[in-house]
């Protein structure tokens, strides 16, 4: 057996904006298993200042797993280094699976089937903004995520004004993320304000580890929350059933590569369901590898509603493969072939 680790920087085709800053490029690690001639491909994703494994040691850290991997070993000791069990995760499953690309075979991966998903607004002006909106719109989408709570607010409430002057609630679902950016003090305020708008619901309204401030707003919104950041660094299965029964949250997101892999969203996803809290998945800005890999698991999971994977084309020099967005749904292309040059 030989596990093979590389790194490669992502080039994002245009700034892009939440409420912690602007995103230029991002890094992945991928890991290559090599058994019997078989080949398992996986990729570990890391977001500098939002993924929990961030330190300065996290290549270190990989490499030494890397050099140390068996298959005995349990993924779960990686649970403080998400990113590189969700890596390891998905390069065992690719290694056992009938081809490399194909984790989970079903309609979908054979191209037989699509996934709905949300369009990505990124906040910059209200021009960029709008430009973007445009474009999805034309693209087919008629479910828009967008994020807020970098600008000043009587500009984002222009943009929703803007965006529901053509479209009506009917005809598209908005969803926002504030990605923490409110405060205690005006959350409540601005959520009042926003719902005039009919928004779905909105992602991470204040930072992580308000609880009881969490719970609070979650009980009093207008607008139904869910929880995103609020999931990372939650590593005990006691601690997630205490966070979900205290917040009651409306909805969860799903960010795999965030909290340490399948096996660990679906015991979000398991505790969610008996809380009737409802969920979907999202990408973290993996490239096509991981993508894939995430989209595959998403159908298997028959997820409703439209899922946070349209993240494929942010990338000037993302992995070229056979993924394809269309009217607002993701697909695979079965004439298009599967190549990964490691």
């Amino acid at each position: 057996m030989q596990v093979e680790i590389k790194k490669q920087t992502f080039q994002f085709k245009r700034p892009s904006g939440t409420s912690r800053g602007i995103l230029t490029q991002k890094e992945s690690w991928f890991i290559r298993i090599i058994k019997n001639q078989k080949i398992g491909i996986g990729e570990s994703s890391l977001i500098e200042g939002l993924s929990f494994d961030a330190k300065p040691h996290f290549e270190k850290q990989l490499r030494q797993f890397a050099r140390d991997f068996s298959f005995d070993q349990k993924l779960s000791n990686l649970n403080e280094w998400p990113s590189i069990q969700m890596g390891f995760e998905t390069a065992l499953l690719s290694l056992k699976a009938p081809q490399w690309w194909e984790l989970y075979p079903t309609a979908f991966s054979k191209g037989k089937a699509s996934i709905p998903i949300n369009g990505l607004v990124w906040m910059g002006t209200r021009e960029f903004m709008k430009d973007q909106i445009k474009e999805l719109l034309d693209k087919g989408f008629r479910c828009l995520k967008l994020k807020i709570g970098a600008l000043n607010f009587e500009e984002e409430l222009n943009i929703l004004r803007y965006i529901r002057k053509d479209f009506s609630e009917r005809n598209l679902t908005i969803r926002l993320d504030a990605n923490g950016a409110f405060s205690i003090v005006n959350a409540l305020h601005k959520l009042q304000e926003l719902s005039a708008f009919d928004i779905h619901s909105i992602e991470q309204p204040l930072p992580p580890l308000q609880w009881e401030e969490m719970a609070s707003l979650c009980e009093q919104s207008p607008i139904d929350i869910a929880l995103d950041e609020e999931l990372i660094g939650v590593f005990d299965h006691q601690k997630r059933e205490a966070m979900l029964d205290q917040i009651k949250p409306q909805f969860i997101i799903l960010k795999p590569s965030l909290i340490g892999g399948f096996q660990v969203a679906e015991k979000w996803i398991s505790r969610a369901k008996e809380r009737k809290i409802g969920w979907w998945i999202t990408s973290a800005l993996e490239s096509n590898i991981g993508l894939n890999a995430i989209a595959q698991w998403t159908y298997r999971l028959k997820a409703k509603g439209q899922q946070g994977l349209g993240t494929g084309s942010l990338f000037s020099n993302n992995i070229d493969l056979p993924l394809n967005v269309s009217d607002g749904f993701l697909s695979i292309d079965e004439n298009k072939p599967w190549q990964f040059n490691f």
